[in-house]
């Protein structure tokens, strides 16, 4: 269990080398007033897919928007605590300088240039890349190539495609920015459970393949814990949990609260007394 308190990020498991991104006890503070991330800590490796994981209002997508210094256009702050890429500080630069250092968001509900076509939405991924055309038609294909049904729809408008398609046309615009780490919010939010799968299994071959490093924010705790090496758990803004993702699925609060298991069986939350879950978590 991490101490939220200790201030400093723990040692991630189940990937070695070194850890890109450090989360340090921060706070985030919207409209100077509402308290929404309460001393989190987390730490994301390089090759590796971290899941941050937690239900609808727990402060996944505010952390995510801390990293990506995306709060201040929604009236957040970071208040304490420090964010740290490859060992630098990183909460004073802006989303684009953020880009340019291999860190990209895909934001949660598949946002894409609706007017625009899939290619022209991929490319636009690549517009602060300098290395010539010949590179951006060369990452395009292997974005083809790993998105097989964008390569299919190429020219029809974004806007008129299926949310699964929009979802694969918004990762691989992140793709072609060539970052080192993806920022990925809500990856199967409104997605029939066969598309979730195969957006999972392209994250994780990006991942194997192109070395891409992850933090994926996501309510599906089966199936991010499934993909993900390892895991950290957001109650209330705080995390509650962290651990190997193969521990996290064996943990029987985990499978209680987040899978719908229990030792009797599949249970639902409405099953469970609330103050029970909030003993079990924070005692």
């Amino acid at each position: 269990m991490l101490d939220a308190e200790a201030g400093t990020a723990p040692k991630t498991e189940g990937v070695e080398g070194e850890r890109l991104l450090e989360v340090n006890n921060i706070e985030v503070i919207y409209n100077h007033v509402i308290l929404v991330l309460k001393g989190v800590s987390l730490s994301v490796p390089k090759g590796g897919i971290t899941a941050l994981l937690g239900g609808n209002g727990a402060g996944k997508t505010t952390t995510l928007k801390a990293i990506s210094n995306l709060l201040r256009s929604e009236r957040g702050d970071v208040t304490k605590g420090s964010i740290t890429y490859r060992g630098e500080r990183i909460q004073d630069l802006s989303p684009a300088d953020l880009v340019a250092r291999g860190v990209i968001q895909v934001m949660e509900g598949r946002h894409c240039f609706e007017h625009l076509t899939v290619e022209e939405n991929l490319m636009t991924g690549a517009y602060t890349r300098k290395d010539g055309s010949a590179a951006i038609r060369k990452d395009l294909e292997m974005v083809y190539d790993y998105f097989p049904r964008l390569r299919e729809r190429r020219g029809s408008q974004a806007g008129y495609t299926s949310g699964g398609e929009q979802q694969m046309c918004a990762i691989g615009r992140a793709l072609m920015s060539r970052p080192e780490t993806i920022l990925l919010d809500e990856p199967s939010m409104g997605l029939a459970p066969q598309l979730v799968e195969e957006i999972f299994g392209i994250v994780k071959s990006l991942n194997e393949d192109q070395g891409v490093s992850f933090l994926l924010a996501e309510q599906n705790t089966n199936v991010a814990l499934r993909f993900a090496h390892y895991g950290y758990i957001l109650e209330s803004g705080r995390v509650v949990m962290d651990g190997p993702a193969k521990e996290l699925r064996e943990n029987p609060d985990v499978k209680e609260f987040y899978l719908g298991m229990s030792e009797e069986g599949r249970k639902s939350f409405r099953d469970v007394r609330s103050y029970r879950r909030r003993k079990r978590w924070l005692s």
